[in-house]
């Protein structure tokens, strides 16, 4: 295992991180007993960040990740988030962001989390995110309840903008750094360089369409970019390797990014994730990918608020 600095904080996380919302039942059903057995077969891998919310599973992955850890606590970097609920709501309020520590606190039997994310912050008043929700939660760690703090969401470029204005110590993209969208690199990879924040990369797999599982109904990519998922795992089955090892492998490789966060909760797919810190893509077979990309390259859905929208 590889292990990078987290920004300017004092952590050095493990290149791969292990996403818990499929603990929360978020891709289908997890056997609770298979899910306890991921978290130890990462922790026995070298992974040593683990990423959660209350929002996977109605507070469900928080609970049974809590459980698992239990015994490891000091073994871990633990990560959660707030403002986003598995009933559908949102709530960037300073009061929700100060009592949703204490219950996540619960759920995850400990006293302090490493890192407290304002979760999908393109869904919030923009004037709410900055002026209650963010400053909620750098009390949170002024009070001890957490290490250090950040934001995350979809939309590259607000992310990009909201680290401008704001103080934090990470910022966690998803979607933005895969096979299919590389603009992580447009504005917020330079700008963690010049304001000494972290950058967490997640779902390097696309929701599983870089990978060879059945696609979510719910996922929202469009059509033309799902129409050359065929392709893609013919051409990597036509050089012998698995489609999901060279996503994962393509997203590890960013020297710039701390963490590439993946969801996992069954002990073998856990085991052929850290395969890939061995894995290098054949030769060719990249650039053969790329090309039949290249069309539909950086195509993205938008969530959130219509005004926070800046693409």
């Amino acid at each position: 295992m590889e292990y990078r600095q987290l920004g300017q904080t004092d952590m050095r996380v493990s290149i791969l991180g292990y996403g818990a919302s499929p603990l929360g039942d978020v891709f289908g059903t997890t056997d609770e007993h298979e899910g306890a057995r991921a978290v130890h077969t990462a922790l026995d891998g070298g992974i040593n960040f683990f990423d959660v919310a209350p929002f996977y599973g109605d507070t469900l992955a928080e609970t049974r990740l809590g459980k698992a850890l239990k015994g490891k606590r000091k073994d871990v970097y633990l990560a959660t988030k707030c403002c986003r609920y598995g009933d559908g709501s949102f709530d960037f309020s300073a009061k929700r962001v100060l009592s949703s520590i204490d219950e996540s606190l619960a759920r995850l039997q400990t006293d302090y989390v490493d890192l407290y994310q304002v979760h999908d912050i393109e869904f919030g008043d923009r004037e709410q995110v900055l002026n209650e929700a963010i400053p909620a939660a750098l009390r949170v760690k002024e009070q001890g309840k957490a290490r250090y703090v950040g934001f995350s969401g979809l939309p590259v470029r607000y992310l990009a903008d909201i680290a401008c204005l704001v103080e934090v110590d990470t910022v966690l993209s998803w979607g933005h750094y895969t096979l299919l969208n590389d603009q992580i690199n447009d504005e917020l990879v330079p700008l963690s360089r010049q304001r000494g924040f972290g950058l967490l990369n997640a779902a390097p797999l696309m929701q599983r369409i870089l990978s060879d599982a059945p696609v979510p109904a719910w996922q929202q990519s469009p059509p033309a970019v799902k129409a050359i998922r065929p392709r893609l795992l013919e051409l990597c089955r036509e050089h012998g390797v698995a489609l999901s090892d060279v996503a994962l492998r393509y997203a590890l490789d960013h020297p710039s990014i701390a963490t590439t966060i993946v969801g996992m909760a069954e002990p073998d797919y856990v085991a052929q994730n850290l395969r890939v810190l061995d894995f290098r893509i054949p030769d060719g077979l990249l650039e053969a990918l790329m090309g039949t990309i290249a069309p539909v390259k950086n195509q993205m859905w938008y969530e959130g608020k219509p005004e926070n929208n800046l693409s």
